[in-house]
């Protein structure tokens, strides 16, 4: 099962100078998949366990258009193992004017990872 998230990333998304958004955003947009997936999956948000590997592969600025993607590998009895793409399709270009942009003919990938999230039985929602 997958599922993707197209998103912009606005001013207020850039963290360090020169409107560079960091990775902590990147991987808050990976748990927004995670949580659907779950929720197409089991009816349920879960909670987001532990990541197994994250890899930042190219920089992400205000103004880039992200398309966020994640796929459920592997489904344990409360467990689902998932991987996750961030690719770039659309870039800022701040050096043209504040709103100019291209479309690219190939995505950037800017990030990918993998982590698993766990599933709440019945009996533990009520703990």
């Amino acid at each position: 099962m997958k599922a993707t998230l197209k998103i912009r990333m606005a001013n207020s998304d850039a963290h360090y100078g020169g409107n560079l958004v960091d990775g902590a955003r990147i991987l808050a947009l990976f748990g927004d998949v995670a949580t659907e997936l779950l929720i197409r999956q089991d009816g349920d948000e879960g909670l987001f366990r532990a990541y197994e590997s994250v890899e930042f592969l190219a920089p992400v600025y205000a103004g880039d258009f992200l398309e966020v993607t994640g796929e459920i590998v592997k489904v344990g009895n409360t467990s689902r193992k998932m991987e996750f793409t961030c690719d770039k399709y659309i870039q800022a270009r701040p050096d043209i004017s504040a709103s100019a942009a291209d479309l690219l003919t190939t995505k950037i990938r800017v990030a990918t990872a993998v982590g698993t999230c766990c599933v709440l039985k019945e009996n533990q929602r009520q703990s």
